[in-house]
């Protein structure tokens, strides 16, 4: 889950690589795969899709009883909001899921009104603020 993921563990992170525009998205999952490489697409066996993955810089280490490197991989389901928005997650989301514009390399990403599917609270209305989208 996203809310596990802890910035040392992305720290090695160089850049992360959307294989779709996210700016429509209101959340991506992510979660922490093993993967045989520091770069390149991984394979991917969910169900739905692959929407992105981290590449690692050259001092990211292989574990040392697998050999793998651990890498964030963004990914919907069929049943998420982007294809079935009344469906599910017409509100909420999943724990794994957070707002694709609170994510970078390193920056483990961050649930917002807009990944809840919600609209803005009275209190941040009533201020004229909105959390990041």
């Amino acid at each position: 889950m996203s809310s596990l993921i802890t910035e040392d563990e992305i720290s090695h992170e160089q850049e992360l690589v959307w294989l779709e525009d996210v700016s429509s998205l209101d959340y991506v999952r992510q979660s922490l795969d093993r993967l045989s490489s520091r770069r390149g697409k991984p394979a991917y066996h969910r169900d739905g899709r692959m929407v992105g993955y981290a590449v690692l810089g050259p001092k990211a280490k292989a574990s040392r009883s697998s050999g793998t490197f651990r890498r964030r991989v963004f990914w919907l389901l069929p049943h998420d909001r982007d294809t079935d928005p009344e469906g599910l997650y017409a509100t909420g989301a999943p724990a794994e899921a957070v707002d694709p514009g609170t994510i970078a390399p390193r920056v483990k990403g961050y649930k917002t009104e807009r990944s809840e599917g919600g609209p803005p609270s009275a209190a941040m209305r009533e201020i004229g603020t909105q959390l990041p989208l």
